[in-house]
């Protein structure tokens, strides 16, 4: 899937169901593509992600799932090297206030709009399409704010009024844990919080995502109107099913 297919889905708020990748396999990545995830979650901020290994997974998906990588932190140069790569998009982790959001989409866009540095790396070509992807990457590319701690749903409509941002992703673990109760995301208050952040993108038109951990919560999350959905995580599902099998056989 091309970025800008998969941005006007986006901003039409289809549904779009992608998982969240961590370890440093090329070969995972191609399997979850060649399943028809809509987009991968590419994992720098925990995962074992080195730069490397975030290119080879975007090469091995070659267009056919958006890569959206979330960035080990909302610092210029980590921004810039995720978006050399060849990244469709960026999730720009621990957005708690507009100043926090404006600064990392300025970092993710080409001047006048921003301040990002012009490499010669895979996304222009290593050289050979450097004036092309002046051209298109500030349209094109999907910037999403992870908001994840309260503050952020306190701060969710400054956030949202930031030009530039395509999408907001919720985090329930540390929104939990920004709370007290870490893990407890059925908690009220972490709902209550989550809600928030929903219906303030719902009455802004911005599209809202969340993470879950299998398809039952997807559906009722995407019921909820939720529409950009991370289900599960590559660790996850393959001990799950290593689990189930491993039960199936002992039964």
């Amino acid at each position: 899937m091309r970025a800008q297919i998969f941005k006007d889905r986006l901003r039409k708020r289809d549904r779009l169901t992608g998982i969240l990748l961590s370890l440093p396999s090329p070969e995972i990545a191609e399997i979850c593509a060649e399943a028809g995830f809509d987009w991968l979650f590419i994992d720098m901020e925990h995962g074992l992600l080195d730069s490397a290994a975030v290119q080879r997974m975007i090469q091995a998906v070659a267009g056919r799932s958006a890569c959206v990588v979330r960035v080990p932190a909302n610092e210029p140069n980590a921004i810039a090297k995720a978006l050399d790569f060849g990244a469709d998009g960026l999730i720009f982790p621990h957005i708690s206030r507009a100043e926090e959001a404006r600064a990392a989409v300025s970092a993710a866009r080409y001047s006048p709009e921003g301040i990002r540095s012009i490499g010669l790396a895979r996304a222009q070509g290593y050289g050979m399409r450097v004036a092309d992807c002046l051209s298109r990457a500030n349209k094109e590319i999907i910037l999403i704010a992870q908001a994840e701690h309260i503050e952020a749903a306190e701060n969710i409509d400054e956030i949202i009024a930031v030009d530039g941002l395509d999408a907001v992703f919720i985090g329930p673990f540390d929104l939990s844990a920004s709370l007290g109760i870490p893990g407890q995301t059925a908690d009220p208050r972490v709902q209550k919080a989550i809600a928030r952040i929903r219906t303030a993108c719902a009455g802004h038109g911005l599209p809202s995502g969340i993470f879950c951990r299998d398809a039952a919560a997807a559906r009722a999350l995407a019921a909820e109107g939720f529409t950009l959905i991370c289900a599960g995580a590559d660790g996850l599902l393959l001990g799950t099913a290593a689990r189930r099998m491993l039960d199936e056989i002992l039964s």
